[in-house]
């Protein structure tokens, strides 16, 4: 049964019967004319001269079009099946790669800290210009400026739900602005005796923890802004303070060369951390989710004790090295070496595979925990990279609904992939992938 019409036949026939007349094969046409009992006569001016031979060659094109669409149309089903949150998961390795996505400029003097808002796309940069700006960090987009300090602001975080923004000055103040009333600048704290290096909300955020050049540690309630504790310990200047995701411990150092692990709420000092042979500029508490990297890092057995937070810490410092210790026993875990300059900044990544350090040598360096390998640098800055933060990341206790299976595989942390840092160049860059 032929798949052909009548009058689609006749055209092929015809077709043929010109293409063997034109190639002089005179006994094949005339067999056929016979055979088909067609009445033709060719004419070269005749619609079906050359006609199979553009069909043949045509066909072969059409043929290598659909293929390469029948690809391409595999490839972008296959995009399309993986929902927003597949491809988000897919890329829970992603780490900062240049160029960066935007460069934020607009400041008048080196910028000294970022913060990512926890719900919003908004990013809040602290300036030795003694402002704040407010950034959105999705579109590159300036969004405002905070005026109130009068030397350079020193440090910038929001509370965990992201009402409040609390900065620190050399003004020797601390304020707290209020996001949802205009940014405008609600309570004022005459902070310390010195300049004021680092500040934090305390989780719960009825609290912030600041730190000093004056050598003290002091907690502050927001609500009267009454100065709960004084904590010293430090014998120099304290460049930062950081508290445990449930607020148990806080971590800091200092110019004295250590870092310490302080009970805020008796302000003793749980463990020294001696080690580093110059300024200690970060320090930074381990998710629970890098955990099983840094035991495989260091060697030690997997514990059956449980995972509180607070148990290891990374520091960065003058002497281009980065720590990693075990908080309960003072031990130090691992050194990485690698950076040409002082560290200024370390972030975990919130998968807990990797930690990020940001250096006066203009890079931004990747480690991977598990083996303490340097697997990547990017050249980030102009000149000394100051600070740097990853974005939004949910609360540890909103990933602990499914607290029913009590598995250690608790729901993956919901994170937002995007980097900010900030550099003595006056700029922030967003780094997106």
């Amino acid at each position: 049964m032929s798949l052909l019409s009548e009058r689609q036949k006749e055209e092929l026939q015809k077709s043929i019967l010109e293409y063997l007349h034109a190639n002089n094969f005179t006994d094949a046409f005339n067999a056929l004319k016979a055979e088909t009992g067609i009445d033709y006569t060719p004419d070269p001016k005749a619609k079906y001269a050359g006609l199979l031979e553009k069909k043949w060659t045509s066909v072969i094109r059409l043929q290598k079009k659909i293929m390469d669409l029948e690809n391409r149309n595999a490839a972008l089903q296959e995009e399309l099946s993986l929902s927003p949150a597949k491809r988000a998961a897919l890329q829970t390795d992603w780490v900062p790669r240049a160029p960066a996505a935007y460069v934020l400029k607009g400041h008048r003097g080196q910028i000294l800290k970022v913060a990512f808002h926890p719900t919003f796309n908004l990013l809040a940069s602290a300036s030795e210009d003694a402002t704040v700006k407010i950034w959105d960090w999705e579109t590159g987009e300036f969004e405002r400026t905070l005026k109130g300090h009068t030397r350079g602001v020193n440090d910038v975080a929001f509370d965990s739900k992201g009402n409040l923004l609390v900065t620190c000055s050399s003004d020797l103040f601390i304020k707290v602005w209020d996001v949802q009333n205009d940014w405008k600048n609600t309570k004022t704290f005459p902070g310390h005796e010195h300049t004021i290096s680092s500040v934090r909300f305390m989780p719960g955020d009825q609290q912030i923890v600041s730190a000093s050049r004056d050598q003290t540690i002091r907690i502050f309630d927001v609500a009267s802004t009454h100065l709960v504790r004084t904590i010293t310990g430090h014998t120099d200047w304290v460049r930062c303070v950081e508290p445990s995701e449930d607020g148990r411990l806080i971590a800091t150092c200092s110019n004295d060369q250590t870092a310490r692990v302080i009970d805020p709420l008796t302000g003793e000092t749980k463990m020294v951390l001696l080690g580093h042979e110059h300024t200690i500029e970060v320090v930074v508490f381990a998710p629970i989710s890098a955990y099983a990297a840094i035991r495989e890092l260091a060697g030690l057995p997997s514990t059956d004790r449980p995972n509180r937070p607070g148990a290891y810490v990374a520091t960065g410092a003058r002497d281009k090295t980065i720590k990693i210790w075990d908080t309960q026993t003072g031990q130090l875990l691992r050194t990485l070496q690698g950076h040409d300059n002082w560290v200024r900044a370390l972030v975990f990544h919130p998968s807990g595979k990797f930690l990020l350090s940001a250096c006066d040598d203009k890079t931004i360096r990747v480690w991977e925990l598990s083996t303490g390998r340097c697997v990547k640098t990017v050249e980030a800055h102009g000149h000394f990279i100051n600070c740097m933060a990853w974005g939004p990341q949910a609360p540890a206790d909103a990933t602990k609904t499914n607290g029913a299976s009590g598995s250690s595989k608790a729901e993956p942390e919901k994170f937002v992939n995007v980097v900010a840092t900030g550099s003595v160049d006056q700029t922030i860059k967003i780094w997106l992938p």
